[in-house]
């Protein structure tokens, strides 16, 4: 029996301390909306609706749409048939209704973080309180914001300074061209901070990027590339043995998205879209599910007023 759980939703916001600047533009408020679904026996699921457009996933305003038409009972099958078109939903219905049933087992603490950095030269500073206060050794730097000459030098820089045991991963947004992803991908293979590089060029030139991969030593990521579930698959059957950056809140139902990724054994790393407590921890309770040796992307919350 198909039966209905009681449905309520409610929107936010959460500012930002200083707006991130990526490729993108800048960013200065996460806006959401948090969902709970309630059963018979009072018992009650939340999921979150974290939307991120310009990655692809349904506006703040087609999530909102769809929330006010359900009214207030929701069932299984409703929650299933969602349709491809709303990601942010599919991940925050399905969650929801996973909670009702499944215990959150995850323990942060046994968690290893990567935390963003900001643009600039401020990077320079930033990861040292990083390192010192939250035991840092995973630091993500966003690039293609700055000229890039002057990119090239702070990375330089930084890199030299960094401890031994700090992986430094960078991150394009696909903001970089053809000619300028050579020249960072030359000076990177002389550099022993360097994880890998997440999508140096448009998430349009997957057939470049792969290329890209087979040329240079340092680790490629796919990002803006495998922003959907669609676009994940895409790139598995394409041949892309580098690493995934999944930014689950954004890309469907979590079930799906888990199934996929321990069947084909992806080299992923789960990712935040800034999303709040509850989305959060929804995507740590499904990396409990893979074997992850990489840091999380989720060392965000300092970012946050």
């Amino acid at each position: 029996m198909d039966y209905k759980l009681e449905f309520q939703f409610k929107p936010y916001q959460n500012h930002f301390k200083q707006s991130l600047r990526t490729s993108h533009g800048k960013w200065q408020i996460r806006e959401g909306i948090i969902i709970s679904l309630t059963n018979s026996q009072g018992i009650v699921g939340r999921g979150e609706i974290a939307p991120l457009p310009w990655f692809g996933s349904e506006t703040m305003a087609q999530a909102t749409e769809f929330c006010q038409q359900l009214e207030n009972t929701v069932s299984q099958q409703e929650i299933m048939a969602i349709k491809d078109c709303l990601p942010c939903c599919q991940f925050a219905f399905e969650s929801a209704y996973l909670a009702l049933t499944q215990e959150i087992q995850t323990n942060p603490l046994n968690l290893d973080f990567c935390y963003l950095l900001p643009a600039g030269e401020k990077v320079l500073s930033t990861w040292q309180d990083l390192y010192k206060n939250n035991a840092a050794t995973t630091f993500k730097w966003k690039i293609g914001v700055l000229p890039f000459a002057s990119e090239i030098q702070i990375l330089k820089q930084l890199a030299r300074s960094l401890p031994s045991e700090v992986n430094l991963r960078l991150d394009a947004n696909g903001g970089l061209n053809l000619s300028q992803a050579r020249q960072l991908l030359s000076v990177t293979d002389s550099l022993e901070a360097i994880e890998f590089i997440e999508q140096p060029l448009a998430q349009d030139r997957l057939a470049e990027i792969l290329q890209l991969s087979k040329e240079y030593n340092t680790l490629l990521a796919l990002d803006e590339s495998v922003a959907s579930f669609k676009q994940l698959q895409q790139a598995y059957q394409q041949g892309w043995q580098g690493v995934y950056v999944i930014k689950a809140a954004i890309m469907g139902y979590p079930s799906r998205l888990i199934r996929f990724c321990r069947d084909n054994k992806l080299d992923a790393v789960f990712s935040s879209v800034f999303e709040t407590k509850i989305g959060r921890e929804t995507v740590l309770n499904m990396t409990q599910q893979l074997a992850h040796p990489r840091a999380l992307g989720f060392g965000v919350e300092h970012l946050y007023r």
